[in-house]
């Protein structure tokens, strides 16, 4: 600071420390609200007794052969319809985590209520195989956080994936004209370390997959795991048996492994497109 006769001074400004005191307390506030947000956003697994009695105490992974993911109201519905739906299959843990768009699975340790949107596993008696229905939105800071904990917990030396996903016959892109005779249909996508033959064409660009199913292909790709994506297009938003049966062949080369229902009943397919229906509501 001059004064009026030249002099300069040395002058303390008292407005520049309460301004970076206040940038503290502010920095402090929005690491705290970015804490509580992450904590409240965090992916809890919960594995039921049964599963984690079976393992063992020098064991803490899963020893599985086959992971099957179904993504979507038809890809669930499918497995509800046509393998899930005899004595073979056991509960054996979910996934809860809360958003913006699936606040009611956010009770850590509760199993998700019948009906509610949640992530569910289920293993085989019998075989190595374990399936899961995820039928909840994730969010996009929520993938990196379900692959990674959900892997985690697998013996992944061995382990092939599969995944099943739904997706709006309006969402395909192509140059040709698409019959509505050839909807539902499906399209593959496959990470480099799986060498099997895919039993559909592969997606087209510049056609992409978002969400979970993405997510988890990247995971298999980044660490070598053979994996497999089935995408099936289709112009219905809810249930339909005509749009699930695009998934049976799919599960062919799982046949030693995975028995299908040949034909659901009616009551049965019924039931699956009541609770589609039922989340796909406006109002719910």
């Amino acid at each position: 600071m001059a004064t009026f006769f030249g002099e300069v001074l040395s002058v303390y400004s008292r407005a520049v420390e309460e301004d970076e005191e206040e940038l503290d307390d502010e920095n402090e506030e929005d690491e705290q609200i970015r804490r509580e947000l992450e904590e409240k956003r965090e992916v809890y697994i919960e594995w039921y007794p049964e599963i984690t009695q079976s393992q063992g105490s020098g064991s803490s992974t899963l020893q599985c052969s086959d992971l099957i993911i179904a993504v979507g109201p038809n890809a669930t519905g499918f497995l509800s319809a046509y393998v899930l739906n005899t004595d073979s299959w056991d509960a054996v843990g979910h996934v809860s985590l809360w958003n913006e768009k699936s606040r009611g699975s956010s009770r850590h340790k509760s199993a998700p209520l019948p009906g509610e949107p949640a992530c569910r596993f289920y293993r085989h008696r019998d075989n190595p195989v374990l399936m899961c229905q995820s039928t909840s939105y994730i969010a996009e800071d929520q993938l990196f956080q379900w692959t990674e904990k959900v892997f985690g917990c697998l013996q992944t030396r061995g382990l092939s994936v599969m995944v099943l996903s739904d997706s709006p016959v309006a969402e395909y892109k192509t140059p040709d004209y698409l019959y509505s005779s050839a909807v539902p249909f499906l399209r593959s996508l496959k990470s480099s370390a799986f060498q099997n033959k895919t039993l559909c064409p592969a997606l087209e660009q510049p056609n992409i997959q978002t969400g979970l199913p993405a997510a988890v292909l990247s995971h298999c790709q980044v660490y070598q795991i053979p994996a497999v994506l089935y995408r099936c297009y289709t112009d219905v938003i809810s249930p339909d048996s005509i749009t699930m049966e695009t998934y049976k062949p799919v599960l062919t080369c799982l046949s030693k492994l995975v028995t299908l229902e040949t034909c659901p009943s009616t009551d049965v397919l019924r039931k699956i497109a009541k609770i589609g229906e039922a989340q796909s509501n406006l109002y719910t």
